[in-house]
Formats: structure tokens, C-alpha cells, sequence
């Protein structure tokens, strides 16, 4: 089981809306990401915008392919495009470079 952690940039003057968002996450959303093998996910929100992503799964590319391959991603990707700072062309999933595990107590 790989465990994944991520940075992106939210920009900070639409946080609130960021987090009503995903207070409320779309239950076909939920279930793609469970049918790709994305396990205990958690996103944590620092107030500069700063977000970490963690998930667990088998196969993190494969994983990510997998959301890539859905209507409702292309769809989620869409609409949370505009919160992201510094992706460029790139949705934020495409821009979800795993951060290196350095320790890890079981």
C-alpha cells in the first residue's frame, strides 16, 4: 500500500467557498474515487491557502489514471480549477506530485 501526500496552492481570498465545497463533495465523486482505489483520503487546509492531500492506495499512478478516466473528475477538476494557484494549463489533479516519505511509524 503506497501512502500519498501532496501540496497545492489555494488562493486564500476563496477559502471559505473551497471549504463549503468539500463539506459536501459529490456522492458519485466519493464513490469514483473509492471504485479507483483512493483510501483514506484527507485534505487539511493551513489559513495562508497552503493544502496537504493524503491518500493510501495500491498504485498511485494507477489510481490517478483511473479518476482521469471519469466524467465526474473531468467535471470536479473543472469546477475546482479556479481555486488553485500557480497550476498553469495543468487541472489540480494532474498537479498532485507526491511529496517524498521520509519516516513512518505503524
Amino acid at each position: 500500500m503506497q501512502r500519498i501526500c501532496f501540496r497545492l496552492q489555494i488562493d486564500p481570498d476563496l477559502l471559505d467557498r473551497y471549504r463549503q465545497l468539500h463539506r459536501d463533495v459529490w456522492p458519485e465523486m466519493r464513490e469514483a474515487l473509492s471504485k479507483a482505489g483512493w483510501h483514506n483520503y484527507s485534505l487539511f487546509l493551513e489559513p495562508d491557502g497552503t493544502l496537504i492531500g493524503y491518500l493510501e492506495c495500491e498504485d498511485f499512478d494507477l489510481a490517478k489514471k483511473m479518476m482521469e478516466a471519469t466524467d465526474v473528475n473531468k467535471r470536479w477538476q473543472a469546477s475546482m480549477s479556479q481555486f488553485f494557484k500557480d497550476l498553469g494549463a495543468m487541472a489540480p489533479d494532474q498537479a498532485m506530485k507526491p511529496i517524498e516519505e521520509i519516516f513512518h511509524l505503524p
